[in-house]
């Protein structure tokens, strides 16, 4: 018989804690404990150590933040943050992804309708969260802030090249390193990261903060320029289309594919039938499929395609369904991957 995956939640309300409670349990394999605030959390977790913690990041006594980075420098384990949709909650919620948190999803409704969606979301993010590979994690107060430099003409033309990019769980702080590690000259990027909507636009402003190049949440006819990343916003399709030179996106409602939206799918598909061979697509660490048949098509038109290897990925799911198709031409380290979009940038 497997082991149950022991899961501690952890938020002040009772009514919230119940209801994630009776929706993970709802699952014979995940057993769950809860506590109201993380002083009580710790003590719980001396007696028994979870296998995932949720965390609420507004708490009395001690706040999820604080509570968090006691966990990352210490003992790490994974941590999902379940937060309100509201502006100041998303920011911290984002700061906790910095930390080391692995995935963020939005507090249950009581709405009965959503439970059956809500119950598989949540429990397909605590299982692969079991699994994740969680590092001790030391993290400066503050980021630095990038200075951008005036771009000129030459940088903002439609580059010849374009670069695709999806990612799940773990994949925010994988984007970090990734596109910090860029130069400002490079190609236009396309970004589907799977968040809930409200989260997708903070996300970009913190990540056109602390990077030399300039990224913004896209919104529909957006142009993709050089030294630029647009980051599909949540809860919405983003597809590449082309006006001639110039390459565009196209943001939509649709439905979910592979049970998201936006799909990384969507975006792999669109851009391998107006990018062609001059796209670069690059599938990241996350649970799951999507992606991996998108990215086979824009391999079968001629785009170079890189995969997350095992090692540095929070979740090897995407990148091992896109290896297992043949969709991928590199598979490399997180670190590599800026390296390798700069050299099949400037292939011919």
């Amino acid at each position: 018989m497997m082991n149950k995956i022991k899961v501690l939640v952890i938020d002040d309300s009772a009514v919230v804690r119940q209801a994630l409670t009776a929706l993970l349990e709802s699952d014979k394999q995940i057993e769950v404990t809860s506590a109201a605030d993380p002083f009580i959390a710790a003590q719980k977790m001396m007696k028994e150590v979870p296998d995932v913690i949720t965390l609420d990041v507004e708490m009395p006594r001690m706040d999820g933040i604080t509570f968090l980075r006691k966990i990352m420098s210490q003992h790490p384990i994974p941590v999902i943050i379940i937060s309100s949709l509201t502006e100041k909650n998303t920011e911290t919620a984002i700061h906790a992804l910095e930390l080391g948190a692995i995935d963020v999803l939005k507090k249950p409704t009581f709405d009965r309708n959503d439970h059956s969606d809500y119950a598989q979301s949540i429990i397909r993010v605590v299982r692969a969260a079991s699994k994740a590979v969680v590092r001790r994690k030391q993290v400066e107060t503050l980021r630095p802030v990038i200075n951008k430099p005036a771009q000129n003409m030459a940088m903002i033309r439609t580059t010849e090249k374009l670069v695709a990019i999806g990612a799940s769980t773990g994949g925010t702080e994988a984007l970090v390193e990734l596109l910090q590690a860029l130069p400002v000259d490079c190609p236009g990027m396309v970004i589907v990261q799977h968040m809930p909507e409200v989260f997708t636009k903070s996300f970009a402003e913190r990540l056109n903060r602390i990077c030399k190049i300039t990224v913004k949440e896209a919104a529909h006819g957006d142009s993709i320029l050089r030294g630029h990343a647009l980051i599909a916003p949540g809860n919405k399709h983003m597809e590449v289309k082309r006006s001639g030179a110039r390459y565009y996106v196209e943001i939509s409602q649709g439905e979910p594919v592979n049970r998201h939206r936006p799909s990384v799918d969507v975006l792999f598909s669109s851009v391998s039938k107006y990018a062609g061979k001059n796209a670069i697509g690059v599938i990241m660490t996350g649970m799951g499929a999507d992606g991996s048949k998108g990215l086979l098509q824009m391999k079968e038109a001629g785009a170079f395609t890189i995969a997350q290897d095992e090692k540095s990925c929070i979740v090897f799911g995407m990148p091992k369904e896109a290896i297992r198709l043949n969709a991928v031409d590199k598979i490399v380290a997180l670190r590599e991957i800026a390296g390798q979009i700069q050299t099949a940038a400037h292939a011919h």
